[in-house]
């Protein structure tokens, strides 16, 4: 049935008057299966709420009947999944989704419904489940007899099976003054800045901003809060340097004062399928000062029964009756310890609905106690609330006066206010600390780490006008911080206000129902009281004991409460007790925003190398290596990849091959000290390089592994070029750069990367002469002119070039660096010169062919993260060198032990087939176990047998021995031979 042609519901808890909303565009939804109705400017949580629905979602472990608590990102209860099929979003909060005509959402973690879960047969053997019941029930006798029920009893929202549809974005983002917040502290911040000149960056988690202004009444700078507020966005639009973000949450506060932000741009389906509409977009913001306006959380009470679905904090009570145009109950209780709470029930009040009492657990202010008379409410001050009736939504509340007397209050509504809590979870992910304040009952932020200033709310400064004096004062520290002379205008000024007071009330004794500290997990008075008993004393222990403040609302309204109970109990301070970790994120973020558009073929960049169409038009099966689509072999009509590889190898060998080794690593190291930098990098020495001569070299980390080898060529007293492997391009440059700029900053050294602007093309062969001067160079190439590692500048086929004569396979090799553009031309050029010599383009797969035979290394294929040069037969490194990175680590006995893995040859004696890479031998004599591992194989066609490498403890000293390799065809009979299979002498290279 089309849910927009159902008529609209009557919404019996919608105030007639008042409210953000807009009563012009009403707007259908469906929640649990039902239609029902809201406005624009509604939340999901409003709308039910003015539709009367009490039950909205079912709490994680006892699956009880929960309603909502709060109206903000504190909201514990009410999780829901948004939208259908591959657009369903779990693991919302209610209150945080906007309405949009159309919107369908369904409860998570309840079967068959909300209305009647069978989960909720947990409460009834709730005795069982108590803090830790995972540890201790379920270890006899067997885990696994339990772990699947488990595993499917666990999480909340279930994700379905489908590509996800939505657009992520990725921003990055400078400015002067990153201020968090959009309430009145915030607003007040970002304007003293603004008229400053600076950059500056406001972000708000709402979709207006405003914060509490936006219920409560206030004057400011002789305006109303509305229009106040409405002046200040006009004036912050205007600013030239000034950009607001709404609906847009810092969830990560890291090092250098890099804050993350999720900014929800889009929710309705049907524009999401737009193309390029965005959901959400990850920001990165990196600010020269940060203010965080983040304000306060009310707290709870701890009381029996406090979970019970009209259970809800006394301030969000006044959000949705000012914001929302929603009462949320027809008979209302107030239980407070402070004076905020008589605002919520002057609120109530006023918009209609019958406040049947206000519990203040303190001796209420006259003041306050002669408005509540004024209005006919009945005060029971020196009282608590200890329990509560009702099992789908409240129907009463158990008083207990200072006599110790009980009674009962029927009500449908009760509004609780335990304090505030600064919202101080970015302050700490700064790395701060809080202290608790006794006069305030609250934590507040300590001295900052990092360039920031913590103004209002998120300060303790809870009363308006100080709020506003502390955040300007707060912007022009800011902007004195970083050397900007601050305007000199007035701070805000707001209508002078009481002084509030607060007794500290943690608990209530006497309820014979549960009383909650988390409402999410579960977790009860009574479970903590658990894990003192059982010496679960530190915070961090009670957290994971118990799962307090692990659930997806990271403690925002138990983790006070929790730590002031631990305290009572352990009889230390609140200070001494500490607070638990507050990790990212402040709220869940999406995978998919932190992804990015980072999918799909975006996940990992396709990386071509510049004769990517000349190697496809010859056929080639590209395959990734080191992230880069490169050939494996060139198939011709009818051949199989094995066969491509075979010809390809044997046809180096007996004419020329042509590779492309664009991807290499090519790094220029040019200074007055490039030559003694170079020789703390390398294992072996370079300074003693001449120019024009290259080398090759091992690079060592500190623990005297093995990370990158390749060939360095010195093109000037102070000019080398560092060859790397293809996948340690990047990875080197950055590895040196660390170095210089870390540890050796008195070096004068530059390092610029160039394995992009270079092209390589590789001539290898008996014929790669002959083809090079066919293909035209000004280069002299014969051998005493150009010998082996040797490198020299000129054209090749008019093209500018430097030519190295360095080999991968063995044979005589030019490896032929051009810019990056002319690589197509040049292969042309060569593929043309040595059509009648034989000449045919080489893959990966005959490249590793060609190495494997002549024993070369393959950083790691023949290494892992423990190989060390020695391992490799390069004890050379440990004779007069006096020092670079890893030497140390060398010389400890456990590097030169002789029974190390160490690099041979292998060679197989029941027949020319390779041994299997990976295989396991054992050494003749040997019992079970492994002594080595077969590191790289291959059949060469030249040799006509196969070729291995391997890995075997003490293999250096056991040349000529048996081993016995171990596969999956079974046992095979080897021995251990010299790595060089293929012309061992080096004759070839050297023609």
């Amino acid at each position: 049935m089309n849910l927009r042609s159902q008529p609209l519901r009557s919404q019996p808890h919608r105030l007639p008057t008042g409210g953000l909303i807009d009563r012009d565009r009403p707007l259908r939804f469906t929640f649990a299966g039902r239609r029902y109705t809201g406005y624009a400017g509604d939340t999901l949580a409003s709308a039910l709420l003015a539709n009367g629905v009490r039950v909205l979602g079912r709490s994680f472990k006892y699956h009880r009947p929960r309603g909502l608590l709060g109206a903000g990102a504190e909201e514990p209860n009410v999780l829901v999944t948004v939208g259908e099929g591959a657009w369903a979003v779990p693991n919302l909060r209610a209150t945080e989704v906007p309405l949009y005509d159309g919107l369908v959402a369904a409860p998570v973690n309840c079967w068959p419904g909300v209305g009647f879960d069978i989960g909720a047969i947990n409460n009834v053997f709730s005795r069982f489940l108590s803090a830790g019941f995972y540890y201790k029930t379920f270890m006899w006798p067997d885990w696994h007899l339990f772990e699947g029920f488990i595993r499917k009893a666990a999480g909340l929202g279930k994700v379905e099976n489908l590509p996800d549809p939505h657009r992520y974005e990725t921003c990055f983002a400078h400015c002067d003054v990153l201020v968090i917040g959009g309430g009145p502290a915030g607003i007040a911040a970002a304007r003293a800045a603004a008229r400053s000149g600076a950059r500056v960056l406001l972000v708000e988690q709402d979709a207006v901003l405003g914060g509490r202004l936006n219920h409560d009444d206030a004057m400011i700078d002789g305006l109303g809060a509305p229009a106040w507020i409405r002046s200040a966005e006009r004036e912050l639009a205007q600013a030239p340097e000034t950009r607001i973000l709404r609906n847009t949450a810092a969830v990560g506060y890291f090092d250098h004062n890099l804050v993350a932000l999720l900014e929800r741009v889009e929710w309705d389906p049907a524009r999401l399928a737009t193309p390029g509409q965005a959901a959400c977009r990850f920001w990165q913001v990196r600010a020269g000062r940060v203010i965080l306006a983040t304000g306060a959380i009310e707290r709870p009470l701890v009381f029996g029964g406090n979970d019970r679905p009209g259970v809800m904090l006394a301030s969000a009570l006044r959000q949705y009756v000012n914001r929302y145009g929603v009462a949320p109950g027809r008979r209302a209780v107030i239980f407070t310890n402070n004076d905020d709470a008589y605002t919520t029930a002057f609120c109530l009040a006023d918009a209609g609905v019958e406040v049947a009492a206000l519990v203040d657990a303190r001796k209420a202010p006259e003041d306050l106690a002669a408005q509540l008379r004024g209005r006919g409410i009945a005060l029971h001050d020196m009282s608590v609330i200890c329990d509560t009736r009702g099992y789908k939504g409240l129907k009463a509340v158990r008083l207990r006066d200072a006599s110790g007397r009980m009674g009962w209050i029927d009500c449908d509504l009760l509004g609780m206010s335990g304090g505030a809590n600064p919202t101080a979870h970015l302050f700490c992910q700064s790395g701060g600390r809080l202290r608790y304040d006794e006069e305030q009952a609250l934590l507040r932020p300590g001295p900052a780490v990092q360039a920031m200033e913590v103004a209002g709310g998120a300060n303790g400064t809870l009363a308006l006008g100080p709020a506003l004096e502390e955040a300007h004062a707060a912007a022009m520290r800011a902007l004195e911080g970083m050397g900007q002379m601050p305007a000199a205008i007035p701070a805000p000024r707001a209508q002078a206000s009481r002084t509030a007071t607060i007794t500290p009330l943690w608990s209530v004794a006497g309820g014979k129902s549960k009383a909650f500290v988390d409402f999410q997990n579960d977790v009860t008075l009574a479970d903590i009281g658990q894990a003192h008993r059982e010496n679960f004393v530190s915070v961090e222990h009670l957290k994971r004991y118990t799962t307090l403040g692990m659930a997806p609302d990271q403690g925002k309204t138990s983790g006070v409460n929790a730590l002031a109970i631990m305290a009572s109990l352990s009889g230390q301070s609140i200070d001494a007790t500490g607070t638990t970790t507050y990790r990212f994120p402040f709220t869940p973020v999406p995978l998919g925003a932190l992804r990015g558009s980072a999918t799909g073929p975006l996940f990992r960049p396709v990386r071509r190398m510049p004769g990517h169409a000349c190697h496809a038009a010859l056929g080639a099966v590209f395959e990734e290596y080191g992230g880069w689509q490169r050939p494996s072999c060139y198939l011709r009509p009818g051949e199989t990849p094995h066969a491509a590889e075979q010809r390809e190898a044997a046809q180096v060998r007996r004419a020329v091959g042509l590779f492309e080794g664009s991807p290499l690593g090519k790094i220029e190291v040019k200074g007055p000290d490039a030559a003694r930098f170079l020789d703390l990098v390398y294992a072996n020495t370079l300074s003693t390089l001449k120019v024009g001569r290259c080398r090759y070299g091992l690079m060592l980390n500190e623990q005297g592994v093995i990370i990158d080898d390749g060939v360095a060529a010195r093109l000037g007293e102070d000019h080398f070029l560092v060859g790397t492997t293809s996948a340690g391009a990047d990875r080197i440059a950055a590895w040196l750069e660390e170095w210089l700029q870390c540890e050796w900053v008195d070096l004068d050294v530059v390092i610029a990367p160039v394995t992009a602007q270079w092209g390589v093309l590789t001539l290898s062969g008996p014929q790669a002469r002959a083809v090079l001067a066919r293909a035209g160079t000004d280069i002299p190439i014969d051998a005493a002119a150009f010998p082996h590692m040797s490198v020299r500048d000129g054209y090749v086929a008019d093209i500018p070039a430097r030519v190295m004569r360095v080999s991968f396979t063995g044979e005589m090799s030019f490896e032929i660096n051009v810019p990056a553009d002319r690589v197509d031309a040049l292969y042309q050029a060569l593929m043309a010169a040595g059509a009648d010599m034989g000449i045919v383009p080489v893959g990966v797969e005959a490249w590793m062919i060609l190495r494997t035979e002549k024993g070369y290394l393959h950083i790691g294929v023949d290494t892992d993260g423990t190989t060390n040069p020695l391992d490799v037969g390069w004890a050379r490194v440990l004779g007069k060198k006096v020092d670079f990175i890893g030497k140390r680590s060398l010389l400890r006995p456990a590097d030169q032990a002789p029974d190390r893995l160490q690099l041979v040859g292998l060679e197989a004696m029941d027949g020319p087939d390779h041994l299997p890479v990976g295989s396991h031998l054992r050494l003749a004599g040997r019992g079970d176990g492994s002594d080595g591992y077969v590191s790289s194989s291959v059949f060469s066609p030249t040799l006509g047998r196969g070729v291995a490498l391997a890995m075997i403890h003490g293999g250096h000293k056991r040349l000529g021995e048996a081993v016995t390799i171990l596969c999956a065809a079974g046992e095979r009979p080897a021995r251990i031979v010299e790595l060089a299979s293929y012309d061992p002498s080096g004759e070839r290279l050297n023609d």
